[in-house]
């Protein structure tokens, strides 16, 4: 029998694998940012091979350890979620900063905005740049606009992508489709009505997913410019396989959400993209050459002839297996799911 911690504000829930030297800054700030909210800070230690757990556990014994295996983002975020007894969840990258506003503040302000079901907030660079956090839902013109007209012409029309790029944007808050994973808040109704992370998505697109789910339940999304975070992304340059996994999770949430005809529009759109990179030079040989390999694996995940970057995906949205051990392959092609209802919530 699980035994659920004293009910608080706000569940903190951060993964790590392997990714101990990001978590002394991550949760210093966090606990310095709290403010009025209670928290219950959850690391999900992802089979950490790098002394995760005992770190937190030396050196933050106000944060609590949660072994998972390394079922993906979705996998782990779920797991955190389903030990804590929070009002609402915060989904925190363990490379980012809390740099401005407080915990509290941002409860308060979700308190008084029944209807929102999920939130982010403003995030910076490394380099203290405002990053375009605030998306829009996937579709075949998007993904066409995306492929053919760069995004930092001079005019660039809404449509033509899904990163709203309108920088003094971020400075008030709105509505928005989907905000990026590094920093999601929702409601711990919300994700009981629409349903939390659906695991078969291995990493990318979990955002996008959640976020319809819970617009189409009703809920809204917004961006609240109440807290700023410092998030060290891209970290990892150009890599192939990362590129195969966003190609290949978004053949996923074509699968999943689009008709057959808006589909292959979609994966059409992508497959262009990526085949102009495979053949566009680059800013020197070295860059051009990573761009070209990363969008030859990306072309290869879209079009469905070859295998899942990471792993196979779970046959549900929900993986009910032992808790350690590797993934299964599911009966079905699961390169091409065919749709399905939105995950159910589990119980808590």
């Amino acid at each position: 029998m699980v035994t659920h911690p004293a009910r608080r504000d706000l569940a903190i829930i951060i993964i790590s694998t392997n990714e101990r030297h990001w978590l002394g800054p991550c949760l210093s700030t966090v606990f310095a940012h709290a403010g009025t909210a209670t928290l219950d800070v959850i690391v999900v230690d992802n089979q950490s091979a790098d002394g995760t757990r005992e770190f937190v556990e030396s050196e933050f014994p106000q944060a609590r350890v949660v072994a998972s295996r390394n079922g993906g983002f979705g996998y782990a975020n779920n797991r955190g979620w389903e030990s804590a007894n929070a009002r609402y969840g915060l989904f925190l990258n363990p490379d980012t900063e809390v740099v401005d506003g407080t915990f509290g503040e941002l409860v308060d302000a979700l308190d008084a905005r029944p209807g929102v079901g999920l939130a982010g907030v403003r995030q910076l660079t490394a380099d203290g740049e405002l990053y375009p956090s605030m998306r829009r839902f996937p579709n075949a013109l998007r993904a066409l606009g995306e492929a053919l007209l760069c995004e930092h012409w001079p005019v660039r029309p809404a449509w033509a992508g899904e990163r709203v790029i309108d920088m003094d944007a971020y400075d008030h808050e709105q509505e928005c489709d989907w905000t990026v994973g590094a920093f999601m808040v929702a409601r711990r109704e919300a994700l009981l009505s629409a349903g939390i992370m659906d695991e078969r998505f291995f990493l990318q697109c979990e955002e996008p997913d959640l976020c319809l789910r819970m617009r189409r339940a009703g809920w809204s999304v917004r961006h609240l410019p109440l807290m700023t975070i410092v998030h060290h992304a891209g970290k990892a340059g150009r890599d192939p396989r990362m590129a195969a996994q966003d190609a290949y999770a978004r053949r996923q949430y074509a699968f999943k959400h689009f008709s057959p005809a808006h589909r292959a529009l979609y994966l059409s759109a992508i497959a262009v993209r990526h085949g102009l990179r495979t053949t566009l030079p680059g800013r020197g040989p070295n860059r051009a050459l990573a761009r070209r390999r990363a969008a030859g694996r990306a072309l290869s995940a879209i079009l469905g002839s070859s295998e899942p970057p990471f792993c196979e995906p779970p046959p549900s949205a929900l993986w009910i297996g032992p808790p350690v051990g590797p993934v299964t392959r599911p009966a079905t092609d699961a390169a091409t799911p065919e749709p399905t209802a939105p995950a159910a919530a589990a119980s808590r």
